[in-house]
């Protein structure tokens, strides 16, 4: 990211690869992955995908339940990305989704 000049973002983009990776790897049982792309003039997409064809369940908000230590990913996700969504995505002929949020250099 530094050879683009997308120092700005790392922190940002750390947590949220982070957050969708570990759905991924937490909520299914099979092969996960990352993928991070960079589309000039300006957006950072971040995605994961995993074995599990269902859709990610929808973000909680982030305030209510601080005692609980999970059920908060996808609600960072939708709070720090500029865009967020999933699609359903066939792997070597297997079902799974794709799971990808983008942020802006702008």
């Amino acid at each position: 990211m530094t050879v683009h000049g997308l120092i700005r973002l790392v922190d940002v983009a750390e947590l949220l690869a982070t957050e969708l990776v570990s759905n991924a790897v937490r909520h299914t049982k099979g092969p996960a992955g990352l993928r991070v792309r960079w589309s000039p003039p300006g957006t950072l997409r971040i995605g994961a995908w995993d074995a599990d064809p269902q859709p990610p369940e929808p973000p909680r908000p982030l305030a209510g339940d601080t005692e609980s230590e999970d059920g908060r990913g996808l609600a960072l996700v939708r709070a720090c990305a500029d865009v967020w969504g999933w699609q359903p995505l066939f792997r070597q002929g297997s079902p799974g989704k794709y799971v990808w949020c983008e942020l802006s250099a702008a």
